[in-house]
């Protein structure tokens, strides 16, 4: 896969199958750490930067708050609102829920959707898991079996858990993901508050909404969000298959100007949805795109993070 100028760029992500596996692991490590080391300074605290396990001192409440933080004791006591500092925690626990659903077995530009939620998990892993005590575990779905990896922490675990992720067989043709069910599986049993990733292209129904609201209630949330060019436009060349790698059922179409408009506005219309789905969940929303320089966007969504939380603007 090359650019438009029929080259691959520096920041493409490498490839992670066959022979080149072991290669693009490492490479995709080294790259990871060459752009993403600046960004650790404050250890973990660039992507939960507030609020911890440990209560702090009571202040009074301020728009924008979070209500879930409201000590109605000294607010009963003073009349006045109050919420409850939090101190973050020494140790942070990161959980990722990797979609490999058939629908990510695709991509057209400069590498699959699967490829680039390995990629995600990487940057993650490496934000999340480089401090002393820090642990991160994983549920990998790919419609026919989900597997679990513990939360552990060190360097070999975490790229154990790269590793585990690039390697996950891909479900049979036709075999439905289940998102939901996958969310579902890391909210049981409760685990102590830390951050909750989902890699995903969100397509399909929208029933992961209710466990990952419910996420909400004790983890920092973080919606990554894997999306291809031809999610969300048809490519003018007339007579085009549409398959669905999830049922197996195909249809070919004639890419006509008012069908290419008709998709692109249907596209548009389910990642709003998925964008207001995340919201209301208290999730934060990273797009990473198989086109575009998915660690400069991720260095752009840790900055913008960071600003919001000291109280600088986004």
């Amino acid at each position: 896969m090359r650019d438009e100028n029929g080259t691959r760029p520096d920041w493409a992500p490498p490839v992670l199958r066959g022979e080149r596996l072991e290669a693009g692991l490492r490479t995709l490590e080294l790259e990871v750490r060459r752009r993403l080391d600046g960004l650790l300074q404050g250890n973990h605290l660039g992507l939960v930067p507030g609020p911890g396990s440990e209560p702090g001192e009571a202040r009074p409440y301020q728009p924008g708050d979070d209500v879930r933080r409201m000590d109605w004791a000294v607010t009963a006591r003073t009349t006045v609102p109050h919420i409850r500092e939090t101190v973050a925690d020494r140790e942070l626990e990161t959980w990722v829920v990797a979609d490999l659903s058939a629908s990510l077995d695709f991509g057209t530009a400069l590498c699959e959707k699967r490829d680039l939620v390995v990629c995600a998990i990487a940057a993650l892993a490496h934000l999340t898991a480089a401090g002393g005590g820090n642990r991160l575990g994983a549920l990998i779905a790919n419609g026919a079996q989900t597997t679990r990896i513990p939360a552990r922490g060190g360097l070999a675990h975490v790229r154990g858990l790269v590793r585990r992720v690039a390697t996950t067989p891909r479900a049979p043709e036709g075999t439905r993901g289940d998102l939901a069910a996958a969310i579902e599986q890391l909210r049981r049993p409760p685990r102590r508050r830390g951050l909750a990733v989902v890699v995903s292209d969100f397509l399909g129904d929208t029933a992961w909404q209710r466990p990952l609201r419910a996420l909400s209630a004790r983890h920092d949330l973080i919606g990554v969000e894997i999306v291809d060019p031809r999610d969300v436009d048809l490519p003018e060349v007339g007579t085009v298959v549409l398959a669905d790698p999830e049922t197996g059922r195909q249809r070919e179409v004639h890419a006509s100007p008012l069908l290419r408009k008709e998709f692109a506005a249907a596209a548009q219309a389910h990642r709003d949805q998925v964008a207001a789905a995340l919201r209301k969940a208290g999730a934060a929303h990273l797009v990473l795109r198989t086109d575009s320089d998915w660690i400069a966007d991720t260095v752009r969504f840790v900055v913008a993070r960071k600003r919001r939380w000291s109280g600088g603007v986004a």
